[in-house]
């Protein structure tokens, strides 16, 4: 029998939009089996997968996509996400160290290696790449927020300080709840 791979393909993106999550996930079985390499198949399985909350079958999705096409950032940096929610802290930060590498404007991926190099205790390395994120989004609050913790961990006052400074340039409420946190005020 044929398939038209473009149809089933919005088939499954139809089934999705109206919440047929498991006759979606069917389609993108079928594809799969249609073109075993091809990453969208491959792709959406991993997502559903991952917001289902089942990490490891998200993460051998995205590890299969890594494989398969090595040069996708994103991949990368989606195999770090799952590989941390699975608790393991040095596969994510290989996987956003990976991510970066091959595209270093990618914000996302630069925090996410933060993350895990905080948690590795790397704090030089992880100041640096929340440095890296908050110069590629310097109007989100998440790397300037852990950066200044960071700074206040390794007794840096006056960078935590000056941290929050710049966070309450842009984001004053979440700078307040910062300081109080942190037991300090920015500096001027």
């Amino acid at each position: 029998m044929f398939v038209n791979w473009w149809w089933l393909r919005a088939q499954a993106w139809v089934l999705l939009a109206v919440g047929q999550r498991s006759a979606a996930r069917r389609c993108f079985g079928r594809l799969q089996r249609l073109r075993p390499q091809d990453p969208f198949p491959i792709a959406s399985c991993a997502y559903l997968d991952a917001q289902d909350g089942d990490w490891g079958l998200a993460a051998d999705g995205f590890e299969r996509l890594t494989q398969s096409h090595p040069t996708q950032a994103g991949h990368w940096f989606n195999l770090g996400f799952v590989r941390e929610k699975l608790s393991d802290v040095a596969g994510a930060a290989l996987a956003h160290a990976r991510a970066v590498e091959i595209d270093p404007k990618l914000d996302l991926a630069w925090y996410g290696l933060g993350q895990s190099l905080l948690q590795l205790g790397r704090y030089e390395e992880a100041k640096q790449a929340f440095r890296r994120n908050t110069e590629l989004q310097p109007l989100s609050p998440y790397g300037w927020t852990q950066l200044a913790r960071l700074h206040a961990q390794r007794q840096e006052h006056e960078e935590a300080a000056q941290v929050l400074a710049r966070l309450k340039e842009f984001e004053p409420r979440v700078a307040g709840a910062l300081a109080r946190e942190l037991a300090m005020e920015p500096s001027q």
